[in-house]
């Protein structure tokens, strides 16, 4: 029998760490520390559309997403998410969040995608517009509108507000929140990745709560 662990059924990974203790304030000014973010990541959320047509293209002719499109709308996605992580996305954190597209390992929200070695010429003209618009309409109630490259007025800021609300009159922000704000993001971006055409496996239907990703399943033959 072999058992194979580590099989990418998750290419999009997403996690976060619950920053602890946060101020009870500062979620109330993070709208106006985040506006020089916001300039910028509206510049970048036009540069990934325009990557992401070019990458099309790339997949269609060559079955290949090129890796240095794929790096920079991945790097987007990561600032994206780090800064929606600070602010009104999840208000998990009061690190306020590099201006950088890497890693950023010791940051407390991440987003990993792994990078197919190929992709489908055939699904790329579908999946993005025809495939995806189930999830297009569950995450439209999660976000409620799109700001800068990330969301706003929907139930995830509803929720990070009512978060706020909470940690100003108890000094602690309640794990079960937490895990349900988690699941919606990583929802929402696996969509986006798959969108954005990074990835071929069909996003799941399903809330996986809380900071870090479920454990990869062993396939055992």
């Amino acid at each position: 029998m072999t058992t194979l662990a580590g099989t990418p059924h998750r290419p999009v990974r997403v996690s976060a760490v619950l920053d602890a203790p946060l101020s009870r304030w500062l979620w109330l000014v993070k709208w106006i520390l985040v506006i020089p973010h916001y300039v910028v990541l509206c510049f970048l959320w036009i540069a990934f559309t325009a990557v992401s047509v070019i990458a099309f293209f790339g997949i269609l002719f060559t079955g290949r997403y090129p890796r240095p499109l794929f790096d920079f709308n991945l790097g987007v996605l990561r600032w994206t998410w780090r800064v929606a992580y600070y602010s009104y996305g999840a208000l998990g954190t009061d690190r306020y969040p590099p201006f950088s597209l890497g890693e950023e390992p010791d940051y407390p929200a991440r987003l990993d995608i792994a990078r197919p070695e190929r992709l489908s010429r055939g699904l790329v003209l579908v999946k993005w517009w025809l495939l995806a618009v189930p999830h297009y309409i569950v995450i439209g109630f999660f976000l409620g509108g799109w700001q800068a490259g990330w969301w706003g007025g929907g139930l995830l800021t509803v929720l990070a507000l009512i978060a706020g609300v909470i940690l100003t009159f108890t000094e602690k922000y309640p794990g079960s929140l937490f895990d349900l704000i988690l699941g919606l993001n990583r929802w929402v971006l696996r969509v986006a990745a798959y969108a954005a055409l990074m990835t071929d496996t069909y996003p799941p239907f399903r809330l996986d709560m809380g900071g870090a990703e479920p454990r990869e399943p062993e396939v055992v033959s």
